[in-house]
């Protein structure tokens, strides 16, 4: 007797129908973003899956730093570890296409056992803000584009981490942006990013050599908040696991390798009228409007504020270090058309008038670096904030500097009452909780520098 299929599988994306092939699905993963932006979850048999079924995970997953330990917090019964409920957003079912079998990954949302969404929660906190623009009668829009590094398997964290080596048998240099040929030596694995990609129905924009050794930028077509976020999230894996395919690692760290620079997540972002479809920032004679000077404003008032939500680590800050090799902006100056600035306008018609914040490292969570760049450009709007003069060329002075390490940038985000009204006061004080935890050990750990040139010369 054949076995009889659950009839939802018919409604799954024509991308999955095409990578299964015919053959039955032998998983479903059931996936929630945690705070790092890493995949948590359960797995389980297809006969045991169903879009309308609840499964759970204790809330103490957002309780925990990236290196695991829980962090301790003025929550009430915060160890009592009550379940959140998870609920599949089908909306999100992809393939896993590294899998030996047919296999489906599903995100999944997170709610209380009253049905409210859970607060600290980062799509959560994305859908949250998405919301209140459409409050407003907006729609924000946005395109990030992902920096990362190829790099050799690094076995022992002792150790630095090395370029890999390509097709050419040679250890990669840096200094090769937009060339073609240092693509080409890493073929094998962008291709198989591409097929990956193709499987699990995302697309890529383009892909481009970035100046690090085994650097490289893939950029994600324009669309919703929330969308982009899952293709994030969805596309760092995909990555990771395609250069382990190779024998390469993949690593979204801001700053990997001491002399080469530092990756990025540059995020563009313009907002749409939901009544007209028309881009706001721009007038009906095709001049920026007051909507978008005050966006601007008040992305340069409250992003400072917020830096914890776009370089989470103590190494994203390394990416900032000017007397290292780095094209990262340390400001948040603006300026049309113009690197050298954090917030930056490219050249563009009317309609996509935008504003790119460049200051975003890879190692963020997307959900919630997209969060707080909408959310200051939201703030920015109801204020009718205004922005400093457009930068013309090399930023020069500390009028808009950001703060250089984890500790200054958690001691502003913490006195940042307005950001934590529109992002949420309760997920604000855990996020802020688990990054001083992790800050301080850090801070507990002795470096090889520390070993090097103080154990005989102190």
């Amino acid at each position: 007797m054949q076995k009889r299929e659950p009839l939802w599988l018919e409604d799954l994306p024509q991308a999955f129908k095409n990578y299964r092939a015919g053959r039955d699905v032998d998983e479903v993963e059931c996936i929630v973003p945690d705070l790092a932006g890493m995949s948590r979850g359960k797995a389980m048999p297809l006969n045991k899956f169903h879009p309308d079924h609840e499964t759970y995970l204790p809330i103490s997953i957002f309780y925990q730093t990236v290196t695991g330990r829980d962090v301790e917090m003025d929550i009430v019964n915060q160890w009592a570890e009550g379940d959140v409920v998870l609920k599949a957003d089908m909306t999100t079912a992809k393939a896993v296409p590294w899998a030996k079998e047919a296999t489906l990954q599903v995100i999944h949302d997170l709610y209380n056992r009253d049905g409210s969404p859970v607060s600290v929660a980062p799509r959560n906190v994305l859908k949250r803000l998405v919301d209140m623009y459409a409050q407003q009668g907006w729609k924000p829009v946005v395109a990030p584009e992902l920096e990362f590094y190829l790099t050799r398997p690094n076995l022992d964290p002792n150790e630095p981490i090395e370029p890999p080596v390509g097709r050419t048998g040679r250890r990669g240099t840096g200094n090769q942006s937009y060339s073609m040929s240092a693509v080409d030596e890493y073929g094998p694995v962008i291709d198989t990013i591409y097929r990956y990609a193709q499987d699990a129905g995302l697309t890529i924009d383009t892909v481009i050599q970035e100046d690090g050794a085994g650097q490289v930028e893939i950029n994600l077509t324009h669309g919703d908040p929330v969308l982009l976020a899952d293709q994030v999230f969805y596309f760092k894996r995909i990555i990771r696991e395609a250069a382990l395919n190779h024998g390469m690692f993949a690593t979204f760290m801001a700053k990997p390798m001491r002399d080469q620079p530092g990756s990025a997540m540059h995020i563009h972002q313009s907002v749409i009228d939901l009544v007209t479809g028309k881009n706001i920032f721009s007038n009906t004679n095709g001049e920026a409007s007051k909507r978008f000077m005050h966006y601007i404003g008040g992305s340069q008032k409250y992003l400072p504020q917020a830096l914890p939500l776009m370089a989470p680590y103590v190494n994203s800050y390394r990416r900032f270090e000017s007397s290292t090799n780095s094209s990262a902006p340390t400001n948040f100056a603006w300026g049309f058309d113009n690197r050298a600035t954090g917030l930056r306008v490219p050249n563009s018609g009317a309609q996509d008038r935008r504003l790119e914040n460049r200051v975003v490292g890879v190692d963020s969570n997307p959900y919630l670096a997209i969060a707080v760049s909408l959310a200051c450009g939201y703030l920015g709007m109801l204020e009718k904030a205004k922005p400093g003069a457009p930068a013309a060329g090399e930023v020069e002075g500390d009028e808009y500097a950001i703060p250089t390490t984890i500790d200054e940038a958690l001691t502003l985000f913490e006195q940042a009452e307005a950001v934590h009204r529109v992002l949420g006061v309760d997920f604000c004080m855990v996020y802020s909780e688990v990054k001083r935890e992790e800050m301080r050990q850090f801070h507990r750990e002795i470096s090889p520098w520390e070993r090097e040139h103080l154990l005989l010369n102190v």
